[in-house]
């Protein structure tokens, strides 16, 4: 019996001693707004720049809507998620999956989260080498002289993936907070700059200068499939979720001070800097250059030179980082699959490995993919909204059971609905743009 007790204590300290190596619970002294810039970093990326377009496709009305309603359900939903860490009295719900499975059970809840989390954190990071590499091409473009050679777009590519093979070295979310600091002021920057520089461009425009407003799809079809994808690029814009409960994770935690003070501090404090940023752009942009805008506005926007090319210079900076949050969990969970299921030994050779091999993959897939309105709207559509709009109003009322017809019942299904529509519906325009984009485009070029 003695012996067996004596098994029992070795095997828990080992398996505490994988918890303080694995990246999301070896450290928990984060403070309070630690959470405010990694959150924005999480949030604010990729998506943002992309929001004239969307509105473009959405028009006025549709696109006003959707923002602002995408605004106030996935903070609603992020309420929930950072109240449900500690739903269990002495138990912290660490990583999204494990939520999932305390709300599903063992099994289920692992193949409803995991799955889709790695199809968020993947995707993202694959979309942000595509957004690093073209940023870095844009301002190489803007600086070069004139008769000079252009460099493909596959190179800057390779160039931003290979910061990652070091960063990604880095350890925990701690270790990352000078980062996902540096990331979050640049997000600030290149959304000032982004508005700022169209009101610019509509200032020197002149009076007579028409801005067009109609869908730039000629056939019914083609604005339906636009419409939906935009709708994806909304939801893409919108996807911290995947990474709070790993956050959160990372702030100490006592009965008398729970850890969902100081997280919901920080996220409301990321989500004023979250409409900050993302209002101005999308109905600025919309509003100075109506559907003659790009996917990218920084790539609309070519005056002044310096200008823009420091804006793209600091979506580098920012995307770098934002790679880094999303990155994170993945290491987490391939780390503990290396070491908790296949029994490698933990320490720095099998980081070195693993994680390499992880940011060569993003690489690869991003240079032979890179079609960055389409990824933004199929990603969006397919998994950002499930684990965003929808899913954690789904574990709410598994676990809390609010009374039927309540307020709170009835607006997490009014969430579930609107989440349900947007992750089958999006995809279909994202999936159309990326196979159009494919007639015109040579892999690895």
């Amino acid at each position: 019996m003695a012996m067996n007790t004596s098994k029992a204590a070795t095997s828990d300290k080992g398996l505490q001693d994988i918890d303080d190596w694995l990246p999301i619970t070896s450290s928990r002294n984060a403070k309070w707004w630690y959470s405010a810039f990694h959150n924005v970093t999480a949030m604010v990326g990729a998506g943002v720049l992309s929001l004239p377009y969307a509105m473009s496709e959405l028009g006025w009305g549709p696109g006003v809507a959707a923002m602002i309603l995408s605004w106030a359900i996935t903070l609603y939903t992020l309420w929930q998620m950072v109240e449900m860490h500690e739903c269990v009295p002495g138990k912290r719900f660490d990583r999204y999956h494990e939520l999932g499975q305390h709300a599903f059970g063992q099994k289920l809840g692992l193949w409803i989260v995991v799955p889709q989390q790695l199809v968020v954190e993947v995707g993202v990071c694959i979309v942000y080498m595509v957004t690093g590499g073209k940023s870095l091409k844009k301002v190489h473009d803007l600086l070069r002289p004139e008769h000079s050679h252009p460099i493909r777009t596959s190179y800057f590519i390779c160039i931003f993936g290979s910061a990652h093979f070091l960063l990604s070295q880095l350890p925990n979310f701690n270790s990352i907070t000078g980062v996902s600091l540096a990331a979050a002021v640049m997000s600030l920057s290149y959304s000032t700059i982004a508005w700022a520089a169209s009101l610019h461009h509509a200032g020197k425009a002149g009076p007579g200068h028409v801005v067009d407003y109609s869908m730039t799809a000629s056939t019914t079809p083609g604005r339906t499939f636009n419409f939906l994808s935009a709708l994806g690029d909304v939801a893409f814009a919108y996807a911290g979720h995947n990474v709070v409960l790993e956050i959160q994770a990372t702030i100490p935690s006592t009965p008398e001070k729970p850890s969902k003070k100081p997280m919901w501090r920080g996220v409301v404090l990321a989500y004023i800097v979250v409409a900050i940023c993302y209002l101005p752009v999308a109905f600025l942009g919309y509003y100075v250059f109506g559907n003659a805008v790009d996917d990218n506005i920084l790539i609309t926007l070519e005056r002044p030179r310096w200008l823009i090319a420091a804006a793209n210079m600091f979506v580098v900076i920012h995307v770098i980082g934002s790679y880094q949050i999303y990155a994170m969990p993945v290491f987490d969970m391939l780390e503990t699959f290396l070491v908790k299921k296949l029994r490698f030994k933990p320490g720095w050779p099998l980081r070195l490995i693993a994680r390499s091999l992880y940011v060569a993959f993003t690489m690869i897939v991003g240079i032979a993919i890179p079609f960055f309105g389409g990824l933004l709207g199929f990603f969006g559509g397919f998994a950002f909204a499930p684990t965003t709009y929808f899913l954690p109003c789904i574990m709410w009322l598994a676990i809390k059971k609010p009374v039927r017809f309540s307020m709170s019942w009835c607006i997490n299904w009014i969430c579930i609905i609107i989440g349900m529509l947007l992750s089958v519906l999006a995809p279909i325009g994202g999936l159309r743009s990326i196979i159009i984009n494919y007639k015109t485009y040579q892999f690895f070029s």
